[in-house]
């Protein structure tokens, strides 16, 4: 596996105005704060965090379907963010996106071969009976019938439909993939067969992956690396085995505690997540994290840590992990 980044993301931030009329100013939701990572090519970055942390707002923001505010986006060396027209265009071609609900993504009034068209016709990559063929390919590759391409979304199971997404991304050929929930909206016994469906794409097509989740238990079987996102900031990365045998962050010690081991003789004793995920538009003050922490010091309250390496290959934003001021 190469370690040379396809993706290298710096300061992301992501902002939204909430409420607001008149003689009354809008607040602010910060979303995404100071995001920095990177994906190396040929490898799954895992995303992880509660619902509302902001983890679809950042992956969003990598395709420029939600325009950031600040930060640089730099994809196989060029920054996204400062693309337009036809060069933004071809690399959305190389960055596709698969959607977290296969009920919501898809158009009911067009057909699967209409649906995985047009992408190859926006992208004038073929025409005539060169797509039927690349979306016959498409279709088989993700394991559904070759009578597919004929037939519309609501003749299909939610696991098919989410195959259909993931054939409507792998027609155009990309280098790298953000799988936004791809499991979470289907039946415990289709998840499986979709990340094996994913793993092996992943490895036959050489495809670099932001798998988002909010469950760590996935991401354990797909993904190379893992991020945890709280309150739009991330808060520890480092390889899945770390993460899942030595979580040092608080926050992913919950998490961790929280995903279910298959093994009944495992006594894995970590704090069970406790409170309710703060609101983005009144953060905390200090490290967001300290009002649910059962470690917190009263420094937590005042000053927010930086996301800072510890040992090879990780880094946490904590304190209990950083030198004393």
């Amino acid at each position: 596996m190469s370690a040379h980044p396809i993706l290298a993301v710096e300061g992301l931030e992501k902002r939204f105005a909430v409420g607001g009329g008149f003689l009354r100013r809008a607040s602010q939701v910060h979303a995404v704060v100071g995001a920095s990572f990177t994906v190396a090519e040929r490898s799954s970055l895992g995303l992880v965090g509660e619902s509302g942390c902001g983890k679809s707002t950042l992956a969003r923001c990598l395709l420029r379907l939600v325009e950031p505010d600040a930060g640089s986006i730099l994809f196989e060396g060029e920054d996204v963010r400062r693309m337009d027209g036809p060069a933004l265009r071809v690399v959305r071609r190389r960055m596709q996106i698969v959607f977290q609900d296969p009920y919501a993504s898809l158009n009911p009034r067009r057909t699967v071969l209409q649906t995985l068209a047009e992408p190859l016709r926006v992208h004038g990559l073929a025409r005539g009976t060169e797509i039927e063929e690349r979306v016959a390919a498409a279709i088989a590759e993700v394991g559904l019938p070759a009578d597919s391409a004929r037939r519309f979304p609501h003749e299909f199971s939610g696991g098919q439909r989410q195959r259909i997404g993931i054939a409507r991304a792998l027609v155009l050929a990309p280098r790298f993939i953000v799988a936004d929930e791809p499991v979470s909206a289907l039946d415990v016994s289709v998840q499986a067969q979709v990340l094996q469906l994913l793993e092996g794409l992943r490895e036959r097509h050489g495809l670099s992956v932001l798998f988002v989740s909010h469950d760590l238990g996935v991401v354990r079987h797909v993904c190379d690396r893992v991020a945890v996102m709280y309150l739009g900031r991330i808060v520890e990365e480092a390889p899945v085995p770390e993460i899942f045998d030595d979580p040092l962050h608080p926050y992913t010690q919950m998490l961790r505690a929280a995903s279910p081991v298959p093994d009944p003789k495992s006594r894995f004793a970590l704090p069970r997540v406790v409170g309710e995920l703060p609101s983005a538009m009144e953060p905390p003050a200090g490290c967001a994290f300290h009002p649910r922490c059962p470690a917190a010091m009263p420094r937590c309250s005042r000053e927010c840590p930086t996301l800072s390496p510890v040992g090879t290959g990780r880094r946490v934003a904590c304190f209990l992990h950083s030198p004393a001021p």
